[in-house]
């Protein structure tokens, strides 16, 4: 399963590109996402790392994720050492969620999209990009942190299995918010350009089984 999901992960991973460089001209995009990662960045290597904070986020993910497929939490812990909770239903996206979700990134965007809808806060998206750009830097950093020992999570599915589940479908939460946060680009753009982009994948595997197993005839 792990194997055939690669080459969907290749379309996503391409089309996030595409969309990244298209941005690229987008300065009041790219500034404040950039300045905001770059603060956590100093945080991260000069200040001790705020691992309860992570591990809260990690846990509380499994929690929402086994939520949202209509399971109920039973035990939660949550330590600066590692954490644990306890499901009624889990499966792999439950497992593997808090890996490919940036919950801290989704709550900073869920809490400026309440104040802008209650306050008018919408002359202040420098500040939007500045945390958003924080927040999801904050989730790269910690996960690719914690990847580096024993993961229970991805030890139970598979490492390979996780690894291309990860991957993917951080590349399908990436697309689905690229049009929400660069100006000018549609939902219906980047359902087109992922499209062309599979198809041209499915040619290219096609091509490629021809050459390894050409047609005796």
């Amino acid at each position: 399963m792990a194997l055939c999901l690669v080459p969907v992960a290749v379309g996503v991973s391409w089309t996030v590109w595409d969309l990244i460089r298209r941005a690229g001209s987008s300065v009041d995009f790219w500034v404040p996402i950039v300045a905001g990662a770059a603060v956590w960045v100093v945080i991260f290597s000069s200040l001790p790392r705020p691992m309860w904070l992570y591990v809260v986020g990690h846990e509380m993910t499994h929690a929402l994720w086994a939520l949202l497929f209509g399971g109920r939490v039973k035990a939660f812990k949550a330590t600066s050492k590692g954490g644990h909770v306890v499901l009624t239903k889990t499966n792999s996206l439950i497992t593997l969620a808090p890996y490919f979700f940036p919950l801290y990134a989704a709550l900073w965007v869920a809490g400026f999209l309440g104040a802008a809808w209650l306050l008018g806060w919408r002359r202040h998206l420098f500040w939007f990009h500045f945390g958003l750009g924080l927040t999801y830097a904050f989730h790269l950093t910690l996960t690719a942190a914690v990847l580096r020992v024993r993961q229970p999570d991805l030890e139970g599915e598979g490492w390979i299995f996780s690894g291309v589940v990860i991957w993917l479908l951080h590349g399908v939460l990436l697309l689905m918010a690229m049009p929400f946060l660069v100006p000018g680009l549609a939902p219906v753009s980047v359902l087109s350009l992922t499209g062309d982009r599979m198809l041209m994948i499915l040619r290219w595997l096609v091509d490629l089984v021809g050459m390894i197993f050409p047609n005796p005839g």
